[in-house]
């Protein structure tokens, strides 16, 4: 009878730890549908030179306006090209738009690819592997440590008039144009050259393009499909063909500008564009230890359907994206500050998407006006890389807590009826004061496909200020730089000394922190070895020039040999232990937790409780509570090395140390790992405790032999 009780108590036990497991399951799975997701990195390439988001910021604060004539250097015949009256097949309506600058250049061997086959590629794709580079360093990530990784890669992008000429008429390039010019192989490209395992999708929904991939990429992260999310668009007008037809529809602006929402707007202006960022959920990056950038709160995507134009937009349509992306956000209209509109400057368009802004975001506002503007008005029409030129932007005037002024709205439109709610057009720049809540902005993005995209953008949460540490400044810091050429490694010093010249407070420690942990390190190399500023900028200006300098040293890799991580096994604990780590780590702190709660399902006592020593927790003395916690630890430690760019080759583990290293490997999930490291302890415990001994010896192996042979040894 007693037997029986025992039993049906352990049997009750387990079922009490099953059903606590399933709850936090379930609370974990609700939880990431509803979670925000971070911008941790962006890049792109915009007209007027625009190179990097901190570029395109300070092109839009100070309302430049980046449209040009038509472009001399892609072979298009511009005297017979550019005709108003449309007299030619073929000509333009348009004396201008938007070019992005040296799209030809592409640096084909740093991404080991060959001449032959760069020559093919449509510069689209070029691009996307420099501007994917570019977003992956900005988020902190050394770009060739994430092979193996669950990353996925939503990129809009659209077929070009890039060598289109028929299958055989160019010999040099035979074999690789179909894969240099699909669409499709553009997403897989990335994920090719960078070895990444996560969904490699290209859409193609013509101006919303961006937008809709950032929605497919939210819903992937949220699902569990995916760890990280490379997303964007891209266009790159290599031919005339699209300034062609549209001027053909009479949807061109004589000028190539986008008078967004202003009563001069006379049609589109076209430009070449690429935006990426890098999303992560906002669980895992604040676990990494990543910068956030923004937030997306909520995306939402539909279609006109059977509305009153294939190509004409649908006022109803867009009310209803909107009101689903705040859905999805859990948001109401009153709760969003501003809209970084679609705006593409026809007197068709604009007043329609104007009045669907209207009839959602301006209503019940009191006295508290949504503020309109649109990019386009900067940069023309990007066409596939729109709404993320949108991101982007409202992610800058967040961090920089300003709306900047709309081009080309001096007048708003008088075929706009702005008195029937509280929008107004940000004719002028204006200060983005907070109050009790973040900033937050919409971005609007709708495609002539009839598609159309609604995104929600949040400022990023409050950085706590990191505690000072109390350190010892160091004697000397070293600043490493790379590149795959000695002409690219000295290119890099270059730059990095115009950093540190732009930022006097830049900290030297946290320099040679990132530059050691978040760059990949090519083959040659440059290591500044600095102990204050003036050292380091003396070091970085030789380095950058080949001059020799006692602050530096540079060369070439010969072979690299890669880490080992190697775990103990029992008998490497202190009282203590990890403590430290878990206090100043959030990486060390999210781990040590995750092993708890897997733990949890198969121990009595809780992790942190024993690393902390607090009262009533089983000590380290005990075989079923050391090993578990060693394990924690070890697992621990190995992803803080990750997160400083450090990944193994190989692991090896002795005794219960290949658990920790079975685990890491990827051999085994997480709850295994718990399940057989508590469960094997436990037998070791109960079943072999007091029947055995081990002794170390600081000994020659020649010598232990002696000693244990007459022990049958």
């Amino acid at each position: 009878m007693a037997t029986d009780q025992k039993q049906l108590v352990e049997a009750l036990r387990k079922s009490l730890k099953e059903t606590d497991r399933l709850r936090q399951l379930n609370n974990r799975l609700l939880a990431q549908a509803d979670e925000p997701l971070a911008i941790v990195g962006m890049s792109c390439r915009y007209p007027g030179g625009v190179t990097s988001p901190d570029e395109l910021w300070e092109l839009v604060a100070s309302g430049r306006d980046a449209i040009s004539g038509l472009p001399t250097d892609r072979g298009w015949d511009l005297e017979r090209l550019y005709d108003p009256s449309l007299r030619r097949p073929g000509a333009i309506s348009t004396s201008g738009g938007g070019f992005v600058d040296h799209v030809a250049e592409f640096d084909a061997e740093f991404f080991g690819i060959s001449p032959r086959e760069a020559l093919a590629m449509d510069p689209q794709q070029r691009l996307l592997l420099e501007a994917s580079w570019e977003a992956f360093e900005d988020a902190g990530m050394d770009p060739t440590s994430l092979r193996g990784s669950a990353t996925g890669v939503f990129c809009g992008v659209g077929t070009s008039d890039y060598c289109t000429a028929p299958a055989g008429s160019l010999p040099q390039i035979d074999g690789l144009q179909l894969t240099g010019g699909a669409a499709s192989v553009s997403s897989g490209r990335i994920s090719y050259l960078f070895g990444l395992e996560g969904p490699a999708v290209s859409i193609d929904t013509a101006c919303s393009s961006s937008a809709v991939a950032l929605h497919l990429a939210a819903q992937a992260l949220r699902a569990g499909e995916c760890s990280m999310a490379l997303v964007g668009g891209v266009t790159v007008m290599s031919g005339p063909f699209l300034l062609s037809e549209f001027s053909r529809q009479q949807a061109v602006s004589p000028d190539g500008r986008c008078r967004a929402y202003g009563a001069a707007a006379d049609g589109t202006g076209f430009s070449d564009g690429l935006g990426l960022v890098v999303l992560e959920r906002l669980s895992d990056a604040r676990r990494n230890g990543r910068r956030i950038l923004g937030l997306i709160r909520g995306t939402a995507v539909n279609q006109d359907g059977a509305s009153n134009g294939l190509t004409a937009p649908s006022g109803p349509a867009q009310e209803r994206v909107i009101r689903q992306a705040l859905a999805n956000a859990g948001l109401t209209p009153g709760e969003v500050d501003a809209v970084e509109g679609h705006g593409t400057g026809t007197v068709l368009g604009d007043p329609i998407e104007a009045q669907a802004l209207l009839a959602t975001y301006g209503q019940d506002r009191a006295g508290d006006p949504l503020w309109l503007g649109s990019i386009k008005s900067n940069i023309g029409h990007t066409s596939l890389a729109a709404g993320v030129a949108g991101v982007i932007k409202m992610v800058m005037a967040m961090r920089n807590g300003v709306l900047p002024k709309t081009l080309h709205a001096d007048e708003p439109s008088p075929h706009i009826d702005w008195q029937t709610g509280e929008v107004r057009l940000l004719t002028e720049a204006r200060e983005w004061r907070t109050g009790d809540r973040p900033r937050r902005a919409a971005v609007s993005s709708f495609g002539v496909s009839g598609t159309n995209a609604h995104i929600i953008v949040e400022e990023a949460p409050a950085e706590e200020p990191a505690e000072s540490t109390g350190a010892q400044p160091l004697p000397a810091v070293p600043v490493p730089v790379s590149g795959r050429t000695a002409a690219a490694m000295r290119a890099q010093a270059d730059r990095l000394r115009g950093h540190a010249l732009a930022h006097p407070d830049l900290s030297l420690a946290d320099l040679g922190f990132s530059a050691a942990t978040t760059r990949a390190h090519l083959e040659h190399r440059g290591v500044v070895v600095a102990a204050d500023r003036e050292e380091l900028l003396t070091g970085l200006s030789a380095l950058s020039v080949g001059e020799p300098s006692p602050v530096f040293v540079d060369g070439r890799v010969g072979g690299v040999a890669k880490p080992v991580f190697v775990f103990p096994g029992q008998g490497a604990q202190w009282v203590g232990m990890a403590v430290e780590l878990l206090d100043t780590s959030p990486v060390i702190a999210g781990v040590i937790a995750e092993c708890g709660q897997a733990l949890g399902e198969f121990v009595e006592w809780d992790l942190e409780g024993v690393l902390r020593g607090v009262d009533g927790a089983p000590g380290l003395g005990r075989v079923d509570v050391v090993q578990p916690a060693l394990f924690a630890v070890m697992v621990g430690v190995a992803a803080l090395w990750r997160s400083c760019g450090v990944e193994p080759a190989a692991v090896v583990g002795h005794s219960q140390g290949e658990i920790a290293a079975a685990y890491v490997a990827g051999a085994v999930s997480l709850r295994d790992a718990a399940r057989i490291v508590a469960v094997r302890s436990v037998l070791v415990r109960d079943r072999l405790a007091g029947l055995g001994g081990m002794v170390s010896l600081a000994l020659p192996v020649e010598r232990a032999v002696e000693l244990i042979a007459g022990y049958g040894g």
